[in-house]
């Protein structure tokens, strides 16, 4: 019978308690950590809040709700991690910043631990070669909203073991995901395709082809989609959707991924979306 895994999330926003949610409604305990106090009460209360959502729609027994929340473990410093097998990262979408986090989890960790990163675009190969346990390092990229979303994009590295990738697989369908394996390239395929679709969406905006609500509109009745481009890219964020055609802009080296001007613009006007309040709509204030 194969081991089970003792969890650790880094970062307790939008996708780190996300992660932890689900492991913990999937009867793990789970240690999650982040420096910032006051984030991590933002986080706590995110997964309580969703927690009684799901039990209000009948997805999980109310009288578990108390059960779950209390199988995470919130904490400040990482050497709390020390004891987990396999941890996932969901820090800022920052070469430099999961690097550091990685090397510092890799002096941590036990030798046989699996380090992951929720990474939406950035290399895992690159990560990986910051430690000293390369065939460990796996990408686990879920989708917002964690506890709805059913994809996981599990990616390997180019020095990503065998056994690693079976171990994260595994652990994968035991939270009640889909894993689908891909290998490591810029943006992977999801944000591969879809960031340069919100990206020409912006584009049109720019050269005043559409207004956001005519653009959105057109996707919706269109083409089915739940939402348009524009308010999707709210939505993520767009201070996010700028790092990752960086990322693509710089790992592919074609200059169809550069960022559209205006978005360029409304991050250096701190227009970020839905959680600054203003994006390419508003939101009132934050």
């Amino acid at each position: 019978m194969a081991v089970r895994e003792r969890l650790g999330v880094v970062g307790a926003g939008t996708m780190g308690n996300g992660i932890a949610h689900v492991m913990a409604r999937a009867e793990f305990d789970v240690v999650l950590c982040e420096v910032n106090e006051a984030a991590l009460e933002r986080g706590l209360a995110t997964i309580r809040t969703n927690l009684d959502r799901e039990a209000a729609k009948g997805k999980v027994d109310p009288a578990e709700v108390e059960e779950i929340f209390k199988r995470v473990k919130p904490v400040h410093e990482l050497k709390a991690l020390k004891d987990c097998t396999l941890v996932v990262e969901a820090a800022t979408e920052r070469l430099e910043v999961k690097l550091t986090i990685f090397r510092e989890l890799d002096a941590l960790l036990g030798e046989d631990a699996v380090m992951a990163s929720n990474t939406s675009s950035i290399s895992i190969t690159k990560l990986a070669a910051g430690t000293t346990r390369p065939d460990k390092v796996i990408g686990m990229h879920f989708f917002n909203p964690v506890p709805v979303m059913s994809l996981v994009e599990v990616i390997r590295g180019l020095q990503t073991s065998d056994a690693t990738f079976e171990r994260v697989h595994a652990l994968t369908l035991e939270l009640g995901k889909t894993p689908v394996e891909v290998n490591d390239a810029a943006g992977f395929v999801s944000n591969r395709v879809l960031m340069p679709m919100l990206n020409e969406a912006m584009y049109a905006v720019m050269e005043g082809v559409a207004t956001p609500e005519a653009v959105d509109e057109v996707f919706r009745l269109g083409m089915a989609h739940p939402m348009g481009p524009l308010t999707l890219a709210d939505f993520i964020g767009l201070d996010v959707c700028l790092d990752i055609m960086r990322v693509l802009e710089a790992g592919l080296g074609d200059p169809k991924y550069r960022p559209c001007p205006l978005l360029v613009r409304m991050v250096d006007a701190g227009w970020l979306g839905r959680k600054s309040g203003k994006g390419f709509y508003e939101y009132g204030k934050k």
